[in-house]
């Protein structure tokens, strides 16, 4: 992404939750092109409501001739304002954290302890965000594979299971980095984008507390600020007793 890029996509002052995003065919070459799958996912919506319209859609990486597809299954919402757990709480703003101020759909990739990355969406709230902690893998998987094991020390191998179930291991999977697509605009960018699967339908979303926050303290850590697919498997940590609250209404 180029400077004039980055600096172009900055935050509207009056959001509109009725636009829809159309992306047109990108052709890489003559023999080969790629055509993306019409957008109807928006952005500019707050966090907790754009955190579960995420379930279900297809995250998509391109590096070079190779795509990698998983669909999102987990996601974690970081509202800013009075959230601790948020990285802009109290509305602090600093330059790692600018994506987060900048239009509804920018990514925002952080690295965690020097050497892992996470990425997350802006949402509609000056510095909300949204998590993406898992994805189920769809298309690329040997590739996917090969990159997670080349950052492993054992050199094992990955069952598909384990390939995006955790933010940062997602984020190996597909090679995203803090370099190459923080402040992205995942609303036209020929990189990474979000599509649509039409033949998949979300049928229960757990609602439950977020992972790795309890230095926010108790009220913050345990607010039902993330969200996954009911009994999907790719999940990074399933709720059972939610689950079990569920199955139990499917019953009843």
């Amino acid at each position: 992404m180029t400077t004039q890029e980055k600096t172009s996509n900055r935050r509207k002052k009056k959001p509109n939750t009725d636009e829809t995003s159309t992306i047109a065919p990108v052709k890489k070459s003559k023999t080969n092109m790629i055509i993306k799958t019409i957008q109807t996912l928006v952005y500019d919506l707050p966090g907790k409501v754009l955190a579960q319209n995420l379930l279900g859609k297809v995250l998509v990486r391109k590096i070079g001739e190779t795509t990698c597809k998983g669909r999102i299954v987990e996601t974690e919402c970081y509202p800013g304002g009075d959230d601790k757990a948020s990285r802009t709480f109290n509305g602090k703003r600093s330059p790692t954290t600018e994506a987060l101020y900048m239009d509804a759909g920018t990514a925002y990739v952080y690295m965690t302890y020097g050497m892992y990355h996470c990425i997350n969406i802006s949402s509609s709230e000056p510095g909300g965000g949204v998590l993406i902690r898992a994805l189920e893998p769809l298309e690329g998987i040997e590739d996917m594979r090969k990159w997670r094991i080349d950052k492993m020390k054992s050199k094992k191998d990955i069952k598909t299971k384990d390939l995006c179930n955790g933010p940062s291991k997602l984020c190996t999977s597909l090679q995203i980095t803090k370099i190459d697509c923080n402040m992205m605009d995942l609303k036209t960018s020929e990189s990474m984008w979000i599509e649509d699967d039409p033949k998949f339908l979300v049928d229960e979303i757990v609602c439950t507390s977020r992972i790795g926050i309890a230095g926010a303290g108790k009220e913050w850590a345990e607010k039902p600020y993330r969200f996954y697919i009911y009994g999907n498997d790719y999940v990074s940590k399933r709720d059972l007793k939610k689950e079990e609250e569920i199955a139990d209404q499917k019953v009843s």
